[in-house]
């Protein structure tokens, strides 16, 4: 679990590993500066160790390149995870002097931003997983308005009605409770990052 509050943004990731498994095959970086907001969310193939070794490895390449564009991020997440299992991985960057975010995924990972205006945004992934082979990626950019929502979670999430929760008048916390509360998958590792951007 991490909680970060900002000037800019306040957000809270938080993940469960599959059954009683040590090892939870999903990762996640979060990295708040004075200029933008890096968040990294990377689902290992399968679960268990070589699943973690995979999702740690992207977050872990990320976390040493936090200057780069996304599409230089992901073509680096997809070279460090050769001869490993593979991962679905999304990035997303918010430069909060232009005031807009771009975010990349390739895999069954979910990204909702939800605007004061009552905009839902919902950029659709690239389908398969990085594996260091040859592999497009697409990368989203729009801007942001002040109190945007998002949420961003692996494929062990339960699904809860995300226009409801995004477009209500709720906290981060809140949110951060709701979804905790709709979280009693224990078949697949599971995480979830939701934020709001100030």
């Amino acid at each position: 679990m991490i909680h970060l509050d900002r000037q800019q943004i306040e957000v809270h990731a938080f993940q469960t590993a599959k059954g009683s498994n040590p090892y939870c095959g999903d990762a996640f970086y979060l990295d708040v500066q004075d200029d933008y907001f890096l968040c990294v969310l990377a689902d290992g193939l399968g679960s268990g160790q070589y699943a973690y070794e995979s999702a740690k490895a992207v977050t872990s390449i990320v976390e040493a390149n936090p200057e780069e564009s996304v599409d230089t991020l992901m073509d680096y997440s997809n070279k460090v995870l050769l001869r490993k299992r593979g991962a679905a991985v999304g990035i997303l960057k918010v430069d909060f002097r232009k005031r807009e975010f771009e975010y990349s995924c390739v895999g069954n990972l979910r990204f909702y931003v939800y605007t004061p205006a009552g905009k839902l945004i919902y950029p659709i992934p690239v389908t398969g997983y990085l594996s260091g082979r040859p592999q497009k990626f697409h990368t989203h950019k729009y801007p942001y308005e002040e109190q945007s929502k998002f949420l961003l979670h692996s494929d062990g999430f339960i699904n809860v009605k995300t226009r409801e929760l995004l477009g209500g008048n709720h906290s981060v916390w809140t949110m951060t409770d709701q979804l905790k509360a709709k979280q009693v998958n224990t078949t697949d590792d599971m995480s979830f990052i939701v934020g709001t951007l100030l």
